[in-house]
């Protein structure tokens, strides 16, 4: 399949998570976790009346990532060294694991890491080290309870990226932040005029992130209005100066033809990923 800039939203309610949105394309997955103490896994759901016991991070999205990455690099007379990704049409194609933290930020992360061992062990992880991102098969991105300071303490290595908040970043044309933020607010203005915001860079972060409905309010029968349109340009331009990619959640589902307008518009101001959960119907905006 040709991989498409969507991102399969809440992935593990598809008929077969992972793979269905493989075959839609989409570059980017999405995975909420929940750690237990006294269970020795990560579960997988929504929320904790939707979990089992074989419904776990393991299960569902590491050893399948396993399984098809092997496949695609087979150790053979005629290859050994390849780093070809889960994509057949375009295997440089990296693969963003987009990890929702539902429980303790600091307990749940750290599980988090030690589950991806078996990427990391066959080196399929993009990592930054010494302030160098190397892109590989899959890009692991933590959003959620994601601990920030902790995903950064180690300055010169790290694999696994955060998802930065993407409502601070807003810029005008000129590249002037946003006065609307308080010094005291995240992303908001510091004494030396410097955005709080700017401690999110390509080195830590992947994705800049915000809530569609929270940021511009809702959409119903009618189209984006002007100023909604400004406030997504400003907040892309301000993502995209900091090398991050951003993305909106949350978006209307209905009617068809505001959604479709609104994916229209997003794709083409350039986010990274327009998220869905029609993922065979957002192919119409290609």
């Amino acid at each position: 399949m040709q991989p498409i800039s969507c991102h399969s939203h809440n992935d593990y309610w598809r008929t077969v998570p992972l793979f269905s949105a493989l075959h839609a394309g989409c570059i980017s997955v999405e995975a909420d976790v929940w750690l237990f103490p006294s269970v020795d896994s990560l579960f997988i759901g929504h929320n904790t009346a939707s979990l089992t016991d074989n419904r776990t991070f393991t299960s569902l999205y590491i050893n399948p990532l396993v399984k098809i990455l092997e496949d695609n690099n087979p150790k053979t007379e005629f290859n050994s060294d390849s780093m070809n990704g889960v994509f057949d049409a375009d295997s440089s194609q990296s693969l963003t694991l987009l990890i929702d933290v539902k429980t303790d930020g600091a307990q749940t992360w750290a599980e988090v890491l030690r589950q991806l061992q078996p990427l990391r062990d066959r080196g399929w992880l993009t990592f930054m080290e010494n302030s160098t991102v190397h892109q590989r098969p899959i890009t692991v991105v933590g959003t959620g309870n994601t601990p920030f300071d902790v995903l950064i303490s180690n300055s010169t290595y790290r694999d696994a990226f955060f998802d930065a908040p993407l409502q601070n970043m807003y810029e005008d044309a000129n590249g002037v932040p946003s006065n609307t933020n308080s010094a005291s607010t995240p992303g908001g203005q510091g004494a030396a005029g410097t955005s709080a915001s700017d401690s999110y860079t390509s080195l830590n972060s992947f994705y800049a992130s915000a809530s569609f409905e929270a940021v511009l309010g809702k959409v119903w029968l009618f189209s984006l209005s002007d100023e909604q349109k400004e406030t997504i340009r400003g907040q892309i331009r301000g993502a995209k100066r900091r090398g991050l990619g951003p993305r909106y959640w949350d978006q209307p589902t209905w009617p068809t033809h505001v959604r479709n307008e609104i994916w229209t518009f997003l794709y083409e101001e350039g986010v990274a990923v327009l998220n869905v959960d029609d993922i065979e119907g957002v192919k119409k905006v290609w």
